[in-house]
């Protein structure tokens, strides 16, 4: 018929392509929103005082921790040094075969470096951050404390602080700025994108991510 165009797109195929084009944007945001979180905590270091400082366990290996666990208890020991808290919480279980936990190597390389050991708490439990986490949580509770400085990597600070806040700890992170994982702009951008992606699926499902779409040797690294 004259004056009608075909061309025109009918109401209903203009409304899906608005909602689709509207869901993206939607994701877009609370993707990039999400990652914009991850990279600025990172940037933070929070040393108020706290109950304890809670020490992520990393991979060991026959009781000497890795580079990255290393780099976590100096941090750790620096902030018990400068009054931060009383007592350090360290977490971590271990692989089959293993003799130490990640949490015992912890207290081993603490108090090696001059950290008492009735000042340090091995909670040796846990194979993920939430399991660890949860496993801290619970023991830091049986003391009768609630407030934690949770002391990881950088990028892994905001999930691991999001877990904590969950299990009714007052936390807030103070991440190590030092070992392999911080070293290169590569790296830091693939963290970045790895726990964005994490901490998503987390509050997606309250289920850990740690062996999710793993960059490298994240999964070692709790």
């Amino acid at each position: 018929m004259a004056g009608v165009s075909h061309d025109e797109p009918r109401p209903v195929r203009r409304f899906l392509r608005r909602l689709v084009l509207g869901v993206l944007m939607v994701g877009l945001l609370v993707v990039g929103g999400t990652g914009f979180r991850v990279w600025q905590v990172a940037r933070g270091d929070d040393r108020a005082t706290a109950d304890v400082v809670l020490v992520l366990g990393a991979a060991q290996y026959a009781g000497t921790p890795s580079k990255v666990l290393e780099a976590r208890l100096r941090h750790a020991k620096n902030l018990y040094d400068e009054g931060v808290a009383p007592y350090i919480v360290t977490t971590g279980g271990n692989q089959p075969g293993d003799t130490y936990t990640e949490a015992a190597a912890g207290v081993r390389w603490l108090t090696e470096h001059g950290v008492p050991e009735d000042h340090v708490i091995p909670v040796g439990e846990g194979n993920d951050t939430l399991g660890s986490i949860k496993a801290a949580a619970e023991e830091i509770h049986d003391h009768g404390w609630k407030s934690a400085v949770i002391v990881s990597d950088p990028w892994h600070s905001l999930r691991a602080r999001t877990m904590a806040s969950d299990l009714g700890l007052d936390a807030w992170s103070s991440p190590t700025h030092s070992g392999p994982i911080v070293q290169t702009r590569q790296t830091q951008v693939r963290y970045i994108l790895y726990e964005t992606a994490a901490l998503l699926y987390y509050r997606a499902t309250k289920a850990p991510a740690d062996n999710i779409g793993v960059p490298g040797n994240v999964g070692a690294d709790k």
